[in-house]
């Protein structure tokens, strides 16, 4: 066996599982799920019709490069959306199609991280915990940057000492945040991708949640927008991952990519060429029915601006919870410890959260102060409106009562 399995550390919703055991929740109250980011919103007709339409595709080997059309729409999508410059993205050398971000984002590590040079992952804490399964089973020590309010819930790269940034191969950079909805800037990307460059690093950006955002006069920049405003055309030693699961409301449809850095991507096509992960061909004509259209878009994120209203109006007084940059979390801080408070409002009215603290690492010791996660859940408002509305009416009766 391979021994860095047994560096894994049990995902969050196998820890959740065995929190709520044995807790009989009221039998007069439908279960109301906000700890699993699944968007629950229809899955737009033409990305179902255009999967429909081609399922006779199901009689060819897909490629692993993907079609030229879904690369050439990924690059179109990709020009507009960050206002690249005409021809910045090269649709053959720069663009790779994913069956969905987390496969990406963990096999990127597989392929670029060097384990023969004592290497170092570094990522946010909390996290999404493929980062650091990614990091594991690439043979490398994770390292985790603490994102707390102090922080802005940015990572604190200035922080990080210079053993550190010789040793450090890839740095996972999620942005807007999962759990916490923070945005980072352009500054702020900037002032990664300098580093990147200096300390010959990698820079991997998770831009899944991109499209979620409350503002429409102000989407959240990305990584190669960045790049290519301080003027790095070649995007030399930064990617970015991108996800129609939650833009669309398409997460079984596992489609994403990965742009950036001509070299890194040929080297990744390398791998994946033996990983064996081509999209097949109905996917693929789906997706470029996807990245072809916005107004579905904007319709999923004025639904989702009616759900943080309503549930924001209800919790505001009780629960201290903000509204996030971008997303569909939020990330409050609880009055008693996080698994208390998910295990005791479970037993009490039926909702589901997650503990902040199954999605951080303690970092220096066992004090709170120290793990960036405990002392907060995350809810995700991926439930139709009546269901967030209901379910932030048991919380504040929940809090109510301690």
């Amino acid at each position: 066996m391979n021994p860095d399995l047994d560096r894994l550390q049990p995902y969050p919703f196998e820890r959740l599982a065995a929190l709520k055991q044995g807790v009989k929740p009221p039998l007069g109250l439908d279960h109301i799920a906000l700890s699993i980011g699944e968007p629950k919103h229809p899955t737009p007709a033409l990305i179902r019709e255009a999967l429909i339409a081609h399922l006779h595709g199901l009689s060819v080997y897909p490629t692993t490069r993907g079609m030229p059309a879904l690369r050439e729409a990924i690059t179109a999508w990709l020009t507009r959306r960050f206002t690249l410059p005409p021809g910045a993205i090269d649709p053959e050398r720069q663009v790779l199609p994913l069956n969905g971000t987390r496969e990406g984002l963990f096999a990127i590590a597989q392929a670029l991280v060097d384990r023969r040079r004592d290497p170092l992952v570094l990522m946010p804490n909390p996290f999404y915990q493929i980062y650091e399964g990614a990091a594991l089973l690439a043979g490398a020590e994770p390292r985790y940057l603490p994102c707390t309010a102090e922080t802005g819930f940015l990572p604190d790269v200035d922080a990080v000492d210079a053993a550190a940034w010789r040793r450090c191969q890839l740095l996972y950079a999620c942005s807007p945040g999962n759990p916490t909805g923070r945005v980072m800037d352009l500054s702020v990307l900037q002032r990664l991708i300098e580093l990147a460059q200096e300390h010959d690093f990698i820079l991997v950006a998770d831009e899944c949640y991109s499209e979620l955002y409350p503002d429409e006069a102000r989407p959240p920049p990305g990584l190669l927008q960045a790049a290519a405003a301080m003027g790095l055309s070649d995007f030399r030693n930064c990617l970015v991952f991108h996800s129609l699961s939650k833009r669309s409301n398409a997460p079984g449809l596992r489609s994403g990519f990965v742009a950036g850095d001509a070299g890194l991507c040929e080297r990744f096509f390398q791998y994946r060429t033996y990983h064996g992960c081509a999209m097949p061909l109905p996917q693929q004509h789906a997706s470029i029915a996807a990245w072809g259209d916005e107004a579905h878009v904007v319709a999923n994120r004025a639904l989702y601006r009616a759900k943080f209203d309503a549930v924001l109006e209800i919790l505001g007084d009780v629960l201290p919870c903000a509204r996030p940059d971008a997303g569909f979390y939020l990330w409050p801080r609880t009055p008693l410890e996080d698994t208390d408070f998910a295990r005791g409002l479970f037993a009490a009215a039926n909702v589901t959260v997650l503990p902040g603290r199954f999605l951080s690492r303690p970092v220096g010791g066992p004090a709170p102060h120290q793990d960036p996660g405990r002392g907060h859940v995350r809810l995700a408002l991926v439930a139709p409106l009546d269901e967030c509305i209901d379910a932030a009416r048991r919380i504040r009766a929940y809090v109510e009562t301690l």
